[in-house]
């Protein structure tokens, strides 16, 4: 529920009040009990994004994703070509 600003234009009462939505304008002051209650525009609050969605790389495209898969699985194949190596070197040096 948002908050909202109101100012008085009888005796100049500015405070905040936490409504619904669907919830009415207020038109009494709580202070002076005049109708000249007036609710202001504000900037409103932070919009917060919660959950999957949201991050720029969950909406790549499936081009993108290819490549990018394409890529992982080519380095990870001469990475482990490296390190298949220098076990074996890592064998032959051994000594009984």
């Amino acid at each position: 529920m948002p908050t909202y600003d109101y100012v008085c234009d009888g005796c100049g009462h500015a405070y905040e009040l936490f409504q619904s939505m669907t919830d009415g304008v207020k038109k009494t002051c709580p202070k002076c009990g005049k109708k000249k209650l007036r609710r202001l525009i504000g900037a409103g609050g932070a919009i917060v994004f919660k959950g999957s969605g949201f991050y720029k790389t969950d909406y790549r495209s499936e081009s993108y994703k290819k490549g990018a898969a394409a890529e992982s699985g080519s380095s990870g194949k001469s990475e482990g070509g490296k390190s298949d190596g220098a076990k074996s070197d890592g064998g032959g040096k051994k000594s009984d």
